[in-house]
């Protein structure tokens, strides 16, 4: 069963995009991203697509 997030359509904050962009630029993968900020994967993925983000895919 998926994990259950209880920040559900929570809208983001600025220092949310912020570390978003961090560790994108770091180039964590998609799942540990979402892990890290307790968001669902498509939540960031959207988040990132919005903001022109290339989120790195693992290898």
């Amino acid at each position: 069963m998926a994990e259950r997030f209880e920040r559900h359509r929570q809208p983001w904050t600025t220092d949310e995009i912020q570390k978003l962009h961090t560790l994108v630029k770091k180039g964590m993968p998609l799942k540990s991203i979402a892990k890290a900020m307790t968001r669902s994967e498509e939540s960031v993925k959207d988040r990132a697509k919005a903001d022109g983000l290339n989120i790195s895919k693992l290898r």
